[in-house]
């Protein structure tokens, strides 16, 4: 699922459309059943698809970006549909963690304030200007993964899920430290927390003397982040190292200091699918949200 996206100050400056009342697209005739607050609500997969869109990417975004954002977003939902939901009663859930960031109007007047007409009326349009949208492989709707940013290339599926889909392999993803904020991050851990945090999760871990030894056999793949990698002899994944130490992605690299073991990580989220940033930065470029 996306990763938390961090927002911009609002860029656009386009004049407010005139609202659709009579709207009576695709969207409007499917139901998606909403986990939420611990109870499952019945909307529209057009509200549904306003609310996740507005929850998952920063409302500054230009609206191919934004575009893209549903259709990636309305796929996720049908793929979840077809193939089987985490809940028992309900399609999907407003964690980013599980399936999809969700919010409601409420919410959305409370993030928003006086700019709430402003900003629902161009993501309500750019989730109109793709209704019924999918993307589908063999005629099924995809596992459409996104996150946040990237480090100048998306990650095949199978370097975070174990899982080889064949439209989730690493592509360029145009972003950089000029356009995302804390594109890049570092966290430095002292040796004995260090030590701590790895034994508290790998108990079989052994720290010799030299600290130069304790992080070994690393490998990265074709995208720059790190595969798999050996700490205190045991044998963990990118993802597992990320996890210990909420690191921001698994774009990792480190160094040694006096102060402890420095992490410098480019980017944030698993990598898989569509860069939010990246969508936005090749809006900027003049794609269309196909493209993208």
């Amino acid at each position: 699922s996306a990763q938390e996206t961090e927002s911009q100050s609002p860029t656009i400056s386009l004049p407010l459309p005139t609202p659709d009342v009579n709207y009576e697209g695709m969207d409007m005739k499917k139901s998606v059943r909403l986990l939420t607050g611990g109870s499952v609500v019945e909307l529209t997969m057009y509200d549904y698809l306003v609310g996740v869109v507005a929850a998952e990417m920063p409302a500054s975004f230009l609206e191919e970006a934004l575009k893209a954002q549903a259709v990636a977003a309305r796929t996720y939902t049908y793929y979840k549909m077809i193939n089987g939901s985490n809940h028992e009663n309900a399609d999907v859930c407003d964690d980013c963690n599980c399936c999809k960031a969700y919010l409601s109007y409420d919410a959305l007047k409370e993030k928003w304030g006086d700019k709430f007409d402003y900003y629902i009326d161009i993501i309500s349009r750019c989730v109109k200007q793709t209704d019924g949208l999918c993307v589908t492989y063999e005629n099924e709707p995809i596992l459409a993964a996104f996150h946040s940013s990237s480090n100048g290339y998306t990650e095949d599926s199978i370097n975070v899920w174990s899982s080889p889909l064949p439209y989730l392999v690493s592509v360029e993803s145009p972003e950089s430290g000029v356009s995302v904020p804390n594109y890049f991050s570092e966290l430095i851990v002292s040796l004995a927390e260090f030590k701590n945090t790895v034994g508290k999760s790998y108990p079989l871990a052994v720290f010799e003397s030299e600290a130069e030894g304790w992080i070994t056999n690393v490998v990265y793949s074709r995208s720059g982040r790190i595969v798999s990698v050996q700490i205190g002899g045991v044998v963990m994944t990118g993802t597992e190292l990320r996890n210990l130490f909420e690191l921001r992605s698994t774009a990792i690299t480190w160094q040694l200091e006096n102060e402890g073991i420095r992490f410098e990580v480019t980017g944030y989220g698993h990598g898989v699918g569509m860069s939010q940033y990246g969508a936005n930065e090749f809006a900027k470029n003049g794609a269309k949200y196909t493209d993208i």
